[in-house]
């Protein structure tokens, strides 16, 4: 019996009865979709959840997870490969907490997309489409027009874990570059602003040429600059915006959780009309006034071991955040590490890398790891973790810029984490040339990089979503990446 969400499902007797209440008990139709989630998935699934990560900037392949010491030295860079607790595998000398943990996490050296723009990169990786949809400009400015991002489509497709909580998750900043506009490809596109990923904005800028894990590992990005103003410091969660489709009235602005909950419940039960808003209304409703809610996202008041084991700075609170929504039913989180696309390494690359920016992201992914294994959530929960591209084999010097050397943009290949839901731990697929420039061997694509997050939360390979008019949209643009599960 065939109960799937993504297909015209026949029900069982029970859920017939479920449904047949819905009218006795005074709620509409839109109630159904729930009810019809209940049912097993068509496919098997590997993990229940999943949380991507999103190194904004591109992570540089041959400075962490894919270094090549044999390479000339305008190539190789200055840091030092260490063995892993994997034999074979080798990464970075300052990843050495990730090292220890090599059984967990499997790594893909060989993705490949045609672009060295931030902006089309980060489409690219959000949506796990490597071309651009029809209209699509580049002029950081989501449209209705866009490609639906993976976050969308699987807070969507996936049958919610806890209905109270949205399915799809965005922490704990927007995309935005410093000049100014949103990085498009992170939302619902073409299905709909109603589907954007539910928005948790706990982070808090001056200068936006503030970069890194602040307080702790904040530095300032044009270093023949002077800031225009003092390091970022706040970290508050919860600061929550309702998806555009939940605005009615006072909406329009930020809702605050911790000041005005009162309030917004009240006006939250009077809104609640429209069909597609009565969809998220117990979501809303259950993060802007569940207790549990509230201090499972008020990390920067968690004990004192645990802030320092995730690290007491932006990275650390950000995972260890999504560690707790997983845990509290949360089927997709996606984790903006990077504010202002920190990791752009065009200059003072390795300094930054060893010093601001490796650390907080070894502590904090590991600690992340430590959690979901000691509470036996790693094996439902995938890990991802990505940015836009990769960089440049050659190292150059923008001395106009920077006191020392960097990379520049680079999207003919990168390496992309893997860990937990099914993956096989210890595993290298894939690989780079001896300079890490191209695919040498297995290239996949973005669209394989979608499809194993699919594949993995059962999502079926003819699964198709529904725009506004009920027209169908495939799902899958490619296949998963054979090995990694």
């Amino acid at each position: 019996m065939n109960t799937s969400p993504w297909n015209h499902p026949s029900l069982s007797r029970r859920t017939a009865v479920q449904a047949g209440a819905v009218g006795l008990l005074g709620l509409g139709m839109n109630h159904l979709k729930p009810l019809k989630a209940a049912g097993p998935s068509a496919q098997p699934a590997t993990a229940r959840s999943c949380i991507y990560i999103f190194l904004s900037g591109g992570l540089a392949q041959q400075d962490s997870f894919d270094l090549k010491p044999l390479a000339p030295d305008a190539v190789r860079g200055e840091f030092s490969p260490i063995a892993t607790a994997t034999p074979g595998i080798e990464i970075c000398e300052h990843l050495p907490m990730l090292a220890q943990r090599s059984r967990h996490w499997a790594l893909l050296r060989s993705l490949t997309h045609p672009t060295n723009g931030h902006t089309l990169g980060h489409y690219f990786m959000l949506t796990g489409r490597s071309v651009a949809s029809p209209g699509f400009r580049g002029d950081r400015k989501p449209r209705s027009s866009d490609w639906p991002s993976i976050a969308s489509i699987v807070g969507d497709a996936v049958p919610p874990r806890n209905n109270n909580l949205p399915p799809s998750v965005m922490l704990p900043e927007k995309l935005v570059h410093w000049s100014g506009g949103t990085i498009p490809g992170a939302y619902g596109g073409q299905m709909g602003s109603r589907r954007d990923p539910f928005l948790i904005q706990a982070t808090q800028y001056g200068d936006p040429f503030w970069r890194g894990a602040y307080p702790e590992y904040a530095f300032y990005q044009l270093p023949r600059k002077d800031p225009t103003s003092g390091e970022p410091h706040v970290f508050q969660a919860p600061s929550l915006n309702l998806p555009a489709d939940l605005t009615r009235g006072r909406f329009d602005e930020r809702l605050s959780l911790l000041e005005t909950i009162d309030l917004q419940r009240s006006e939250l039960d009077r809104s609640a009309q429209a069909v597609r808003y009565d969809e998220h209304r117990e979501s809303a409703i259950s993060l802007l006034a569940s207790r549990e809610v509230r201090s499972a996202l008020d990390v920067t008041s968690a004990d004192e071991q645990t802030q320092i084991r995730y690290g007491k700075n932006s990275f650390g609170w950000s995972l260890l955040m999504a560690y707790r929504l997983v845990e509290a039913g949360v089927n997709m989180v996606q984790v903006n590490l990077g504010n202002n696309e920190g990791w752009d390494t065009h200059g003072d690359a390795f300094w930054r890398l060893r010093d601001k920016l490796f650390p907080p992201t070894d502590r904090a992914l590991s600690a992340l790891l430590d959690d979901l294994s000691e509470t036996g959530l790693l094996d439902s929960t995938l890990i991802v973790m990505a940015g836009e591209f990769g960089r440049t084999p050659k190292i150059s010097h923008l001395a106009e810029h920077y006191d020392a050397p960097g990379r520049d943009h680079w999207g003919a290949v990168q390496t992309v984490f893997f860990a937990g839901g099914g993956v096989q731990g210890g595993n290298v697929i894939g690989s780079s040339d001896e300079i890490a420039a191209y695919p040498a061997e297995n290239p996949q694509k973005p669209e394989n990089m979608a499809a194993s997050i699919y594949s993995a939360l059962g999502i079926p390979p003819t699964a198709a979503w529904h725009d506004d008019l009920n027209r169908p949209h495939h799902i899958y643009h490619g296949e998963p990446i054979p090995g990694l599960m």
